[in-house]
Order: C-alpha cells, then sequence, then structure tokens
C-alpha cells in the first residue's frame, strides 16, 4: 500500500490556498481588467466584441502572419505559461488536502484548467472588448496539463533523491 504523501496540514494548506488566490488575483487582473493586446478585429473594427469558435484558426493566423516572431511568443507561449502555476498549484492543494488517485488529480486538474478559461473567455466577451478565443481555451488548458505533469515529476524526482 503506498504511503500517503501529505498529511493533512492546516498551514501548508493555508499556504497553498493562498498562493492559489493570488495566482487567481493577478490572472483575473491580466486576463479581465489590463491592457487589451490582440483586440478583436471584428465587424466593428480594432477593440470590437468578437469572437473565435474555430479551432486553430487564431493560432495558425498569428503564427504565419505575424511581422515578427515576438507576436506569436508573446501570444501564443503566454496563453500556455499563463496556466501552468495554476496546473502545478491546484493538485497540489488537493493532494494536501486529501489523497486521491494520480490519474484522477490530472484529470480534474486539466479540467477545472479548461473550466477556468472558459469562464474567462466568456467574461471577456460578456464584460469587456477583447475578443472571446476557443485556442486561447486550448492553449490555456494545455498549459494547466504541463502546469501538472511539472507537478507530478517534480515529485518522481524528490523520491529518486530521497
Amino acid at each position: 500500500m503506498k504511503k500517503n504523501r501529505f498529511f493533512f496540514n492546516p498551514s501548508l494548506t493555508k499556504g497553498l490556498l493562498t498562493l492559489l488566490l493570488i495566482y487567481m488575483a493577478g490572472l483575473f487582473y491580466v486576463t479581465l481588467f489590463a491592457w487589451n493586446y490582440g483586440s478583436s478585429f471584428g465587424p466593428v473594427g480594432p477593440g470590437g466584441r468578437n469572437y473565435n469558435l474555430d479551432p486553430f484558426l487564431s493560432i495558425y493566423r498569428i503564427s504565419m502572419y505575424s511581422e515578427s516572431w515576438l507576436d506569436p511568443f508573446r501570444i501564443l507561449i503566454g496563453n500556455v505559461l499563463l496556466f501552468v502555476p495554476f496546473g502545478y498549484l491546484f493538485p497540489f492543494l488537493i493532494d494536501s488536502i486529501r489523497k486521491i488517485n494520480s490519474n484522477i488529480s490530472i484529470l480534474l486538474t486539466v479540467f477545472f484548467s479548461m473550466l477556468l478559461s472558459i469562464f474567462i473567455e466568456v467574461s471577456q466577451f460578456l464584460f469587456t472588448y477583447r475578443v472571446a478565443n476557443v485556442d486561447d481555451v486550448i492553449l490555456n488548458t494545455l498549459g494547466g496539463f504541463i502546469g501538472v505533469f511539472v507537478y507530478k515529476l517534480s515529485f518522481r524526482f524528490i523520491r529518486i533523491i530521497k
């Protein structure tokens, strides 16, 4: 029988919850309240309310038609990196409260990454003049998966060192 990685530790759980809340506040600030980089070029022109429901369309357009390599890097890689902390902190918090099956932890984290991204995209469409984009959901979910992958790798590495 496997030993639990964590025992319920209130101070660890509080610390992780605090880190996750700080991250979420920053995430919501950047995605909903900060600058409008990458604004819409829909029927009402730059800055208008618009959406994209065609998977990989904006990824293709950004990567093929950007004037420099920096724009695709900033937009596409930025969307992935934006959710890596969530993918790392969320399973850490779950495991600090209750040990669950590793595969379930991965699936839960990826699922909640996707839900959080969908929430942000719908909020951007309804409350800001930014583009709601299915490609952002795909890239953000990938970021959550990378975060949980790094989380799992870090504990395997720690076990090898011990």
